[in-house]
């Protein structure tokens, strides 16, 4: 499945546009083609979307699912990922309203919504819930295969959670098939899967299996196309993620960027980001595991400058160059050029 491209789209984003949990939502504004007509957002109705966020997209912001019904939206997708994926509890009432008005949704969060017996209740023919993070069947663990593909497979890391990893695999995708080139985005969260409709939700699979499933993606795309561009998740330096090095594993990657947003010093409770060069030196030895995969050097760093004006992102692009030696840009402020000819020097 995918968000549907024929039907008129909701997304439901209480404190997610100019809180820090809207990443889901804001990311189908800025890349989805499917018509996403109303915004829902109790802190900033009537407000401007693109003033708010960058994202040059006409959709007006309301309070409520109520208010949305105005704009006749078929299809509500829940546009947060919060820490640990639980649904907030003041999100349930504009849950139930949209079932209610007849309305589908998409669910990316991770407890499961299709089964529960009071929203079943609420459909009628034609609705249903789309749970994205399950599971895919027939799963096996990693066996390091995928490094006998001839494409490269540029996979990207974080020194965070949230700091564009998604975005910059989608915006080198773009890239890559501009220049001609067979381009595959392999999705590994829930956003790129609404947005590909396809890929492995990674943090629902058990952990044995997880390097697994991405090889088996990466073995199936492989041999069709000249690139592969794979979302990266989570990060080596954050204490509770676990799908880096699964990721790492299973794609057996040729080359990495690395994503930052310029001028995060610590990722969580006091945890410290090290110097870029340092960060770099630990995702290739883990990428070429001390020499036994072979060397997978970090090709470029994408920064996340979307805090920043663009005089001083200009400025925070250049330090981190000079800082690490590595070409660096913001490929969705500017473009992902630069990486990609990294990616095709390496």
């Amino acid at each position: 499945m995918r968000l549907p491209l024929n039907q008129r789209v909701a997304i439901l984003l209480h404190e997610g546009i100019k809180g820090t949990r809207g990443k889901t939502g804001l990311s189908l504004l800025r890349y989805s083609e499917a018509p996403i007509v109303v915004v829902i957002d109790r802190e900033c109705p009537g407000e401007s979307l693109s003033a708010l966020t960058g994202i040059q997209r006409n959709v007006p912001i309301v309070a409520s699912t109520a208010a949305a019904l105005e704009y006749k939206p078929q299809v509500l997708v829940i546009g947060i990922a919060p820490l640990g994926g639980v649904v907030p509890d003041d999100y349930w009432h504009d849950i139930k309203d949209a079932l209610a008005a007849g309305m589908s949704l998409v669910n990316g969060l991770h407890a499961p919504l299709s089964t529960l017996p009071d929203l079943k209740a609420l459909l009628k023919p034609g609705q249903l819930i789309w749970d994205v993070r399950k599971e895919p069947p027939n799963l096996d663990v990693a066996t390091g295969i995928a490094r006998t593909l001839p494409c490269r497979r540029v996979l990207t890391v974080g020194t965070d959670m949230a700091v564009g990893k998604m975005s910059t695999s989608i915006e080198l995708h773009w890239a890559s098939r501009l220049r001609g080139w067979r381009s595959k985005f392999l999705a590994t969260g829930q956003t790129g899967i609404m947005l590909e409709g396809d890929g492995v939700p990674l943090d629902a699979v058990r952990v044995d299996f997880a390097a697994g499933a991405v090889e088996q993606m990466v073995m199936r795309y492989g041999k069709n196309y000249d690139i592969l561009h794979i979302e990266g998740q989570g990060s080596l330096l954050h204490p509770s993620s676990t799908a880096t090095l699964a990721l790492i594993r299973g794609s057996q990657p040729t080359q990495m960027i690395l994503v930052h947003r310029a001028g995060q010093t610590e990722v969580v409770n006091g945890v410290p980001i090290p110097p870029l060069s340092d960060v770099v030196k630990l995702y290739e030895t883990v990428g070429s595991a001390a020499g036994a995969f072979g060397h997978v050097p970090v090709a470029a760093i994408a920064l996340n400058t979307h805090h920043l004006n663009e005089a001083e992102a200009k400025e925070a692009i250049a330090r981190t160059e000079a800082e690490t030696g590595l070409p660096c840009t913001d490929p969705v402020r500017f473009d992902a050029g630069r990486l990609l000819d990294a990616v095709m020097h390496n």
